[in-house]
Parts: C-alpha cells; sequence; structure tokens
C-alpha cells in the first residue's frame, strides 16, 4: 500500500519524522489492529459488565493499553454478527479512537458535549463514562451520520443522551457556558486513516490540509463558547499534519488566552497497536469554581412521574422510579406518538433540529402503551418485572423474528442474552410474541 501514498504526503512525513520515515512508510504494509470496547452501561442478572472471555472471541484477545473496557480481536472471529453486539454488550471501534475520552476524565454527573461525534464511538465511550448520571448532547452536522449516531447511542442503551443535527455555530449560542467537558473529534485530512479509509487516500492534498485546518479552528473557537469557566476540552483528529494538530491548537489558545493546553499526545501506526491519532487537552482558567456545584440533579415533577407510572408501571419494577433509578429523573417530551424521557439538566430543545430528544419510552396509539425498543437496551434485567433469558442460538433466532414458547407471566418482558437486555417480548397463552425491530431483524 505504501507504494500508492501521496508524494506530497510522503515528502511532508519525511520532513516530521526524519530518521524514522522509512520506519513509518513499512507500517503501511503491516497488521491492521482491530479492537471492541466492553460497554459499562449493560449490567447482567448479577448487575456486572461482561469480561472478555464472555465475548466469545475464540481467536484470543490483549487489552488496549489507553482504554479499560478496550481489547484487540482477531479479524476471523467478526464480533460484529453477535447478538451480543446487537445488545450494545460492546462497541467495535479502532483502537486509535479510544484513547482522546479518557483525556477528558468524564464523571458521573457532567454535562459534556461530544460536538462532531458520528458515528458515535466517542460518544458511547462518554456515555459509558458517565454511567447514566449527567447529560450528554451529542451532535453531527451531517444528516444521515447523524441517524447512524443515533442508532448508535440507542443501541448501546444510553439513556441520558439527546442527539442534535446542526452547526456548532447553531448551538453555541444555545448553549453559552453550558458544559463543563466538551470533546472535539474534528473534520480532518484523514491521514492517520490511510490504510483503514480510501476514501481518506484518494480525497488527500495539501489544500485540502489547509481548508481542514481553517475549519477546525471555527468549530474550536465554537466549543470554547460553549463551556463554562474551569471546564475542559479534548480536541483529537486522526491525522499527522502539525497544521491540524499542533498549530491548531497553539492558535487556539492564541485567540483565547484564557485556555491553557495541559497535554497532547500523538498515536503512531509504528509505535503502537493502531491507526494515527492526535490530542490535546485545553483547561479554560477559572477563579475558584467547583464544576459539581453547577451541575445539579434534578428529580422528575410530581405530573411526569404519574404519567410515567401510568405507562411503565406493570413493565418495570419499583427500583426504575426510586432515585438514582432509570425513570426518576429528567422530563417527558411528546413527539407524535412517542413519549421521550428528556435527561435532567437539558435545556429547551425548541428550534433545534434534535433526532433522538432523550430516552424514547415508547408509543401511545389508540389509549395503549408500547414500549420502546430504545428501553429495552437501555434497562438492566433488574429493572423488568418479567424476564427472559436466551442463549446466543436462541436470541440469533429471537433477532430474526421468530416466536417461541414461554411459560411466563402475561404481559411485556425484557427479552436477554446471556443475561444482557436485548428487546421485548409480549408473553400470553404460552407464546412470546417477538417485538424485535423489524427494520433491525437479521437473517
Amino acid at each position: 500500500m505504501s507504494d500508492f501514498l501521496p508524494i506530497e504526503f510522503e515528502n511532508r512525513m519525511k520532513e516530521l519524522l526524519g530518521e524514522e520515515f522509512e520506519e513509518f512508510l513499512a507500517a503501511y504494509d503491516g497488521e491492521r489492529y482491530r479492537g471492541l470496547r466492553i460497554n459499562r452501561l449493560k449490567e447482567n442478572f448479577s448487575g456486572k459488565n461482561a469480561t472478555p472471555d464472555e465475548l466469545y472471541l475464540t481467536a484470543g484477545y490483549e487489552a488496549i493499553p489507553w482504554e479499560p473496557m478496550g481489547y484487540y480481536y482477531k479479524d476471523e472471529d467478526q464480533p460484529g454478527k453477535h447478538p451480543l453486539h446487537e445488545a450494545g454488550v460492546y462497541y467495535i471501534q479502532e483502537p486509535s479512537a479510544m484513547a482522546p475520552v479518557p483525556m477528558l476524565e468524564v464523571k458521573p454527573g457532567d454535562r459534556v458535549l461530544d460536538l462532531c461525534a458520528a458515528p458515535g464511538g466517542k460518544s458511547t465511550q462518554l456515555a459509558s463514562a458517565l454511567g447514566g448520571r449527567g447529560l450528554l448532547v451529542t451532535n453531527e452536522i451531517n444528516p444521515s451520520r447523524a441517524r447512524i449516531l443515533s442508532e448508535n447511542i440507542e443501541r448501546m442503551g444510553v439513556r441520558n443522551a439527546v442527539v442534535t443535527n446542526e452547526s456548532p455555530a447553531k448551538l453555541a449560542p444555545r448553549f453559552e457556558g453550558f458544559f463543563n467537558k466538551i470533546l472535539v473529534d474534528a473534520p480532518c485530512s484523514g491521514e492517520g486513516m490511510f490504510r483503514k479509509n480510501d476514501s481518506a487516500l484518494t480525497e488527500w492534498s495539501v489544500a485540502n490540509v489547509k481548508n481542514c485546518a481553517e475549519r477546525q479552528a471555527e468549530i474550536l473557537d465554537c466549543a470554547a463558547d460553549m463551556l463554562m469557566d474551569g471546564g475542559t476540552i479534548v480536541y483529537s483528529t486522526c491525522t499527522f499534519a502539525p497544521e491540524e494538530d499542533e498549530q491548531s491548537v497553539e492558535n487556539f489558545v492564541t485567540r483565547h488566552p484564557e485556555f491553557t493546553i495541559k497535554k497532547t499526545l500523538r498515536l503512531w501506526p509504528h509505535k503502537v497497536k493502531g491507526e494515527g491519532h492526535f490530542a490535546a487537552v485545553l483547561t479554560k482558567a477559572a477563579d475558584n469554581i467547583d464544576n459539581a456545584d453547577n451541575l445539579p440533579e434534578m428529580s422528575m415533577s410530581k405530573g411526569d412521574m404519574k404519567k410515567i407510572r401510568e405507562y411503565l408501571g406493570d413493565i418495570v419494577s419499583e427500583e426504575c422510579f426510586e432515585e438514582g433509578g432509570i425513570l426518576s429523573g429528567g422530563r417527558l417530551e411528546s413527539f407524535g406518538d412517542s413519549i421521550y424521557l428528556t435527561p435532567a439538566g437539558m435545556t429547551s430543545i425548541g428550534g433545534l433540529k434534535v433526532l433522538r430528544p432523550g430516552l424514547c419510552l415508547g408509543t401511545v396509539t389508540k389509549g395503549r402503551f408500547e414500549p420502546a425498543h430504545s428501553l429495552a437496551l437501555a434497562m438492566k434485567p433488574s429493572e423488568a418485572l418479567r424476564t427472559v433469558n436466551l442463549d446466543v442460538e436462541g436470541a440469533a433466532d429471537y433477532i430474526k423474528g421468530l416466536t417461541r414458547n414461554a411459560d411466563g407471566d402475561k404481559g411485556w418482558t425484557l427479552v436477554c442474552v446471556d443475561g444482557f437486555s436485548l428487546a421485548w417480548g409480549k408473553c400470553a397463552g404460552g407464546i412470546l410474541k417477538n417485538h424485535y425491530p423489524k427494520g433491525l431483524r437479521k437473517g
């Protein structure tokens, strides 16, 4: 593959790397590394996350050093075709792409923005760190990519995310000084993805590097407006170009002297088991401000709690309504027949292009409530009044849309695979009627 690299790119890299250039060039003909990240939001009947030993990785696995829940896997395992993938037990993600999020040091209760989020790898990683508390606004300007982002937020069982489809310039005045953690995984020239992404290779040019740097500056300026005093931005790219990396953040702090470059990181494909990546931690000055004090937990109103109990009281357990439970905070929003639980602390969404205003709880048609697939994926088995646990073979059949016999009580039932929530079914007359969404069925 190295024979097809643009000559201008090679000359730039020779100047940048010096004696390391030949080693760097050889990496393009070397092994590609594949990774997955176990989802901390998914718990089984024992209240535990999956372990790599439980993921059916027959070819073995190895820990990814910069992400505690990340593991390398071999291509022959094809984990994307497994029912546990459909259940959101793990997310398949390029190993180096997992590095920026831990640098943001997200904690439960934070208000977090992922400004350039599709397809959702880093957003779901942020959600995992939040642990269902606080707020995640995850944004993508491209409509088709935003839909993919929304689908991944649903599959990974994220409870506290709002998915928007806006430009950073449109978001900035709506969220001035609102977030205490922002990730800017900026659109870039993609030099670090050349051996993974052919389009990045064919579209590369020196002019495009310059155009990307100009666009990144605009995005970062919007992020600065949305960050509260004392907050942190992590800026990342998958390119080697200094104009888009070190120079980009240096120019940013020149324009915004209230910011400091705390740390930078470069991952080189000839140095690590992954593709090329850059990240920088940018902190905003503040005088004696404790961000945690600015991020209060908000309980649900009595009116919304009454409605939600009417909808779900005979489907979910009482712990869902207790403090810290999935249905204990936020506010209800209706969009057509669909009922959403918007996360606590989220401002008004009026006037914004919103794909997912929170967790979809279900739909109300002809006076009947039907729980949503997204609610099933977001629930823990202990939170459902009725559960059915399937093995992998049974779950694969369920994903195809097959019905099955069931001995459970009549009513909506949380269907699980290996103890992890997968979908809804409805028991009646000894049959578990399949409610796996038709658009997601496989086989």
